[in-house]
């Protein structure tokens, strides 16, 4: 049997309970643990536990090996251990008679399994307790409805729990992963795909999707986003359009087309965005010969 509970040393045990603390116990399981421990009144049972005695705990593996069963103490920390549901022992042995707890001592005694009857190997035979499950270390002793004695293997109780809990974790886990990579994959499109590139329409670039396009109208070429020419404009030049600072130079720009001259606030690439045609600066003679005069839209 693999896990802790196969060959469980002192310092495994410390460890596992430790584990099942941080994931919540009950206040009567913490009040076991302190009692146990021997803990402090208002100390930490977090660090009882990890500066136990780890001697304490060998008793926990003598019962759990089929050592003495008459302990109550270590009886509550091992059901704490694979989380058995009758416990404690004191709150369940009110709903038995005093009859019926003079038989679970008796079934204690580990001759009195030599005495079983055919039914009862029957009923063991239903829970699927093999030979050698029955002879296996830590064994418990439970009743039906009708008081018939069965006996279950207390590792293989905790081995189905923990192989449960463990598909649990592991089915969390998967969706968690799933999602995370979902949510990346989201994140690298949005950041780097989505509206990364740009395309010129009528006086400016617009941000657009990389894979956008319309087959039924011819559009201006997308290009990949240029920060720097989201500014870029053309401009509805006229007479009074200042175009030379104070020294001289001009700040605006130009370039001829098929159907005359268009003017842009900024040089951009180099290059009309539609006609792919050089941009000049606006000279003196360019003002005076398509500006001079002109009235503004």
């Amino acid at each position: 049997m693999s896990g802790i509970l196969s060959d469980p040393t002192p310092a495994q045990l410390r460890d596992f309970y430790l584990r099942l603390f941080e994931k919540g116990l009950s206040e009567i399981d913490e009040e076991i643990l302190k009692l146990f421990l021997e803990a402090k009144e208002n100390s930490s049972l977090k660090k009882a536990i990890e500066n136990c005695n780890i001697g304490k705990l060998k008793p926990i593996i003598n019962f759990l090996e089929g050592g003495n069963t008459e302990n109550k103490a270590r009886i509550e920390m091992a059901a704490i251990l694979v989380d058995f549901q009758f416990r404690p022992f004191n709150k369940f042995k009110k709903e038995f008679s005093e009859d019926e707890l003079e038989l679970i001592k008796e079934l204690r005694d580990a001759s009195v399994w030599n005495d079983l009857s055919e039914k009862t190997k029957v009923e063991e035979e239903k829970v699927e307790t093999s030979k050698e499950e029955i002879q296996a270390i830590g064994t418990i002793q439970v009743f039906e409805s009708e008081s018939k004695p069965v006996k279950i293997n207390l590792f293989v109780n905790a081995k189905k729990k923990l192989i449960h809990n463990f598909k649990n974790r592991l089915k969390k886990t998967a969706i968690a992963t799933i999602l995370i990579f979902c949510l990346i994959g989201a994140v690298v499109y949005f950041a780097f795909f989505k509206k990364h590139c740009m395309q010129w329409s009528e006086d400016h670039y617009e941000v657009v999707d990389c894979s956008a396009n319309d087959d039924d109208v011819v559009l201006n070429e997308i290009i990949p986003l240029d920060k720097d020419l989201l500014d870029f404009r053309k401009l509805k030049a006229c007479d009074t359009t200042r175009c030379f600072m104070e020294n001289g130079d001009s700040f605006v720009w130009y370039s001829k087309t098929p159907n005359g001259i268009d003017f842009f606030n900024d040089n951009g690439n180099g290059k009309h965005p539609v006609t792919k045609g050089a941009l000049r600066p606006v000279s003196h003679y360019i003002f005076n010969k398509y500006l001079r005069g002109k009235p503004c839209e």
